[in-house]
């Protein structure tokens, strides 16, 4: 490929270009929820790095991911201030420098795009691959981040998105770039020598991919819904319990959580659930061993004659001393804890501190940051008497393998407990809660979702969102799941689709330049 140096004027429109798809993609997401622009969002990206070196295309797409992960994860800034007890300064430098890594993703990608001849039918394809390859690194180096990955602002697209039961989200953001690529190479192909028919052959991959997502969205929207309607039903309640954050922990408001708890389950129990489930950290002290409160929960769940699925943090000890849990309890009818699940993927600098002797710099953050222990990690669903529960804390949701392992284990439902409190009246629980639809897609699985002070809700295995509560509301919902036994091939065989780009993603590189050369 001809590659020349970018002049002023060249870089000038590429920077705006970058900027005008890094806002594109934010406005896609949860929170605005303009997901049609997702399909256009990166063409201004992709025409501005035709003709640069990879060098300069990589600088393009790293801006180009700064300002839109600035943008998407900007709740971050008020989220650590407020409860990390650290400046606004010092604040959104950690929120640029978490941009900044996950630009360099976008980075990647930009440079790969060079690399592609304007001309080469393949481009789309390319696109694809190097973009799936970019996220997959992204949800797998350092813990994994796999927060926003493209194909999630379709959530609400059902048909659009039941392709993710084959290739996980990855197939989705990869038919979503794939799309951006062809309009990108129909318009920088538009105006030269038969224009037309090279246009009309551009869009071919477009179409194809798109008619095929379409028709096997359709038919297994078809089969999913005889499958659902001749499924065993596990009706299970959520309780909201919106307790602010500024009380959660304080000694005094303990009891009064406890009671808000019991009155919200007293309320679910006249739907007559086989499951009710309170939110991660829903009781906030050790249950089970202070035994005044832990008796108070014990009498509230004989009086309602069902199971409960409770979090709250939980004490350990080893040869090394204490160890603390995030911790989730099934415990039946008869106030007895039948089985537990520890919280596995923790959340850094919110439940550990990574590398913490070495970040001593971050000051308040650190040392507010929780000390919990990793659960084991088995993935076994808990089970109670109509079904067994694969359990997801908080953040764990957005790791698709976590879900995967629970459902390959037995689990014929999913219920995710979590505490958004911290996030305010911000799009981060929107987000959070979008990642939940793909869970359920990909395994077939419906999906409870117990939050301490919203989004609750309920998704059905076909992704589709079956009710919702309201943030900072105290409720319950109470829905019947169905649970299919369907396997599906991503159960089976995870991320084969985005190891296949990860590949090609290493090849385009290789074989195209080198490298070395490239950078």
């Amino acid at each position: 490929m001809n590659q020349q140096p970018a002049g002023a004027n060249h870089l000038l429109s590429g920077a705006f270009s970058a900027a005008l798809s890094a806002i594109l993609l934010t406005l896609a997401f949860p929170g605005p929820g303009l997901d049609w622009v997702a399909w256009v969002a990166l063409v201004p990206l992709m025409v501005a790095v035709q003709g640069m070196a990879p060098k300069q295309g990589f600088y393009l797409g790293l801006g180009a991911g700064v300002v839109h992960f600035v943008s998407l994860l900007y709740w971050i800034v008020p989220t650590i201030q407020t409860y990390g007890g650290i400046s606004l300064v010092l604040a959104i430098s950690v929120l640029v420098l978490l941009a900044f890594y996950l630009a360099l993703y976008v980075g990647l990608f930009c440079a790969g795009m060079t690399l592609f001849s304007r001309h080469s039918i393949w481009m789309p394809l390319g696109a694809g691959a190097l973009w799936v390859g970019g996220e997959y690194l992204r949800a797998s180096l350092f813990t994994g981040f796999p927060w926003g990955l493209l194909g999630s602002c379709l959530y609400t697209q059902t048909t659009l998105i039941q392709v993710a039961d084959l290739t996980g989200v990855y197939g989705v953001s990869f038919v979503i770039v794939m799309v951006n690529a062809s309009l990108a190479r129909a318009w920088v192909l538009h105006g030269t020598k038969n224009s037309l028919g090279r246009v009309a052959v551009s869009m071919i991959p477009c179409v194809v991919a798109l008619v095929l997502v379409v028709a096997y969205g359709r038919m297994r929207v078809a089969e999913m819904d005889l499958a659902m309607d001749g499924a065993e039903k596990t009706r299970v309640s959520v309780v909201q319990g919106n307790i602010s954050q500024a009380e959660k922990w304080d000694l005094q408001y303990q009891e009064s959580t406890v009671d808000t708890y019991c009155d919200l389950s007293r309320q679910a129990a006249t739907e007559k659930p086989d499951l009710i489930v309170w939110p991660e950290t829903a009781l906030p002290f050790y249950y089970g061993l202070d035994q005044a409160l832990s008796d108070r929960v014990d009498q509230c769940i004989r009086q309602v004659k069902t199971w409960f699925l409770v979090g709250s943090p939980a004490l350990g000890e080893n040869s090394q001393g204490y160890t603390y849990y995030n911790r989730a309890h099934m415990i039946n009818r008869f106030s007895v804890t039948t089985d537990r699940y520890d919280k596995v993927h923790l959340v850094p600098f919110g439940e550990y501190v990574p590398l913490g002797r070495y970040l001593s710099f971050l000051g308040k953050l650190t040392a507010q940051a929780g000390d919990f222990t990793p659960g084991k990690k088995q993935s076994l669903p808990l089970r109670y008497d109509r079904g067994s529960a694969g359990v997801l804390i908080c953040f764990e949701v957005i790791f698709p393998g976590l879900a995967r392992n629970m459902v390959n284990n037995g689990a014929k439902i999913l219920v995710t407990i979590t505490n958004d409190a911290w996030f305010g009246r911000t799009s981060a629980p929107a987000q959070h809660f979008s990642m939940a639809v793909f869970r359920a897609i990909e395994n077939r699985r419906a999906v409870a979702r117990a939050a301490n002070t919203g989004i609750s809700g309920f998704i059905d295995p076909l992704g589709r969102i079956m009710a919702t509560t309201d943030l900072y509301t105290r409720t319950t919902l109470t829905r019947s799941l169905p649970m299919v036994n369907t396997v599906t091939l991503y159960s089976i065989a995870g991320d084969w689709f985005a190891m296949i780009c990860l590949v090609a993603m290493a090849l385009v590189f290789m074989v195209k330049r080198g490298f070395r050369k490239v950078f």
